[in-house]
């Protein structure tokens, strides 16, 4: 898919001087080390001052420049759309309906239509179809369950999702759409990359440079889907 002429690339974060934690011994160890990093991240920053609803909004914005996902007058669909940074990116960069879905209640995204609900309704497909004005160009997931701490089980977790988002994108898609999803490392992410493999043209993954390197999270990216007979 072509990306719609004069797009605007965000500039990249920039890590500036190291912050810290005023009133310490207020907080847990768990809590300070969290308060530390989000101080310190410079997407963190960056999003506030660009008006992001979070840091993931850059993830999105780089694979986008990466991979040319988001084209002028695209219909776009956001599964798990809460906070609303990956709509906002979608708007910003030129799609026609963006509409999201999740569980949660999502503050209203300028440009975007996001409904409360469980993707995996039975009537949820028809309904996302409705509001998009027909079938998307591009489905997007960066779901993730709550983490337990045990690498196995959070792995089985988001692959879950993963696959429900996939099969979810199969059934909405048009010809030629793509389909990004959040995964872990842990290696039954390949079985997925197979299955999208009989479904699109080209697979890959990818891990923005907004991912923490501490973290497992990477994306995989399909594009030029074929739609079944």
């Amino acid at each position: 898919m072509k990306s719609g002429s004069g797009k605007k690339t965000t500039p990249t974060p920039q890590r500036g001087l190291e912050v810290t934690l005023r009133n310490a011994r207020k907080h847990t160890p768990a809590q300070q080390k969290w308060l530390l990093r989000q101080l310190n991240d410079p997407y963190v920053a960056a999003a506030r001052l660009q008006g992001w609803r979070s840091r993931a909004a850059f993830k999105l914005i780089e694979l986008d420049d990466r991979f040319k996902l988001i084209h002028h007058g695209a219909r776009v669909l956001d599964l798990g759309a809460a906070p609303g940074g990956w709509a906002q990116v979608a708007v910003r960069r030129g799609a026609a309906q963006v509409v999201g879905v999740d569980l949660l209640a999502v503050d209203p995204v300028p440009g975007a239509t996001i409904i409360q609900g469980d993707f995996t309704d039975p009537d949820m497909p028809d309904r996302l179809r409705e509001l998009l004005g027909g079938k998307a160009d591009l489905v997007l997931s960066d779901m993730a369950p709550n983490t337990t701490g045990h690498a196995a089980t959070d792995h089985i977790r988001i692959m879950a999702l993963a696959d429900m988002a996939l099969h979810f994108a199969i059934e909405v898609l048009a010809e030629g759409g793509g389909f990004v999803a959040k995964v872990f490392q842990g290696g039954s992410e390949r079985t997925m990359l197979e299955a999208m493999r009989r479904h699109f043209h080209t697979v890959r993954h990818a891990k923005p440079p907004a991912s923490r390197k501490e973290s497992s999270e990477l994306y995989v990216v399909a594009t030029g889907f074929r739609t079944r007979d």
